[in-house]
């Protein structure tokens, strides 16, 4: 279990090493603790994000659902193929000739759902390993992370 946050309201030391770095190696971790959890269903875990956005918010446009999980248009693209591929999501017209949507399928659904059950397994076995009071602070620290990312860009 790691250690709580400490008190940020003394003066704290300042950050060692590159943050970069120390995100994408814990990042890198809980993404293989995920897929192997997922693994069973021949899902990964970015996989499994995009089923349950589109099952949660219906069916969207590409950019809006890259907007609305915070990732690239062209990550978007790269990760839905296989979806698409394996009849999970379906791109169909959209609102004009020019656009299009992306569904979730029948098929994607009872999929999802099929999954959302592993999704669980592998969160509360992150729980127990990190423990809920870490994790917790981890999601309040990413969010106030996310969210200076968001004030910056508005501001430019």
């Amino acid at each position: 279990m790691l250690p709580p946050p400490t008190d940020t309201s003394a003066s704290p030391a300042p950050p060692r090493g590159c943050t970069n770095l120390k995100l994408r190696q814990l990042t890198r971790r809980v993404t293989q603790h995920y897929d192997q959890h997922l693994a069973p269903l021949g899902l990964k875990i970015t996989q499994y994000s995009l089923l349950a956005h589109l099952d949660r918010l219906g069916p969207l446009a590409p950019g809006e659902l890259a907007r609305r999980m915070e990732m690239t248009p062209s990550t978007l693209t790269r990760n839905l193929q296989p979806l698409v591929a394996a009849g999970w999501v379906t791109l169909g017209a959209g609102a004009n000739a020019r656009s299009r949507q992306a569904h979730i399928t029948p098929d994607g659904r009872a999929l999802r759902t099929q999954a959302q059950t592993q999704w669980k397994a592998a969160q509360l076995a992150l729980n127990a390993k990190l423990g809920v009071a870490t994790v917790a602070a981890l999601h309040t620290l990413l969010d106030q992370g996310l969210a200076a990312f968001h004030d910056t860009a508005a501001a430019d």
